[in-house]
């Protein structure tokens, strides 16, 4: 990783701009742009991020992105090749712990209460159209009673 920093780092300095420049630009902390070039990885929390950094860094310098890129990914799957596979394991366990406790508001539970609320919603709206029905049906025969009554001006 360390060479993957240098020579972003020999770049940015060729092109004569400053590590505060790079992050403005980037919309990174200057932190961050040092920490790349200085290959430490462990300040970052997700890989994955780290990996969008370095990519847009190159490209913002001219380098071949995909090829520091791959370059990182080299790097990264010799840091991980070395874990031991129990290590591996342990984390697995404790991430599924973690994910059962969490509840998120994209869970099946929000699902499930939304469909309940659509069928109560539904469910309302039909008993309201039954019960607009069933009045004007009621309003619409008094009136048919009513009109035999009517002489529509004729006199008699």
């Amino acid at each position: 990783m360390k060479n993957i920093g240098l020579k972003l780092k020999e770049k940015r300095e060729q092109n004569g701009l400053s590590i505060e420049e790079v992050a403005e630009d980037l919309k990174m902390r200057p932190s961050q742009i040092e920490s790349i070039e200085e290959g430490k990885t462990e300040d970052f929390k997700d890989v994955f991020y780290l990996k969008y950094f370095i990519r847009d860094y190159a490209k913002y310098l001219g380098l071949d992105s995909e090829k520091i890129l791959d370059e990182f990914n080299e790097y990264l799957f010799d840091a991980t090749s070395k874990i031991p596979v129990g290590l591996i394991e342990e984390a697995k366990k404790k991430k599924k712990k973690k994910e059962d406790k969490v509840t998120s508001p994209y869970t099946k539970e929000t699902k499930k209460k939304k469909k309940a609320l659509i069928l109560v919603i539904g469910i309302v709206l039909v008993v309201v159209a039954v019960i607009l029905g069933y009045i004007l049906i009621n309003v619409h025969s008094r009136n048919d009673f009513s009109n035999n009554n009517i002489t529509y001006g004729i006199r008699r």
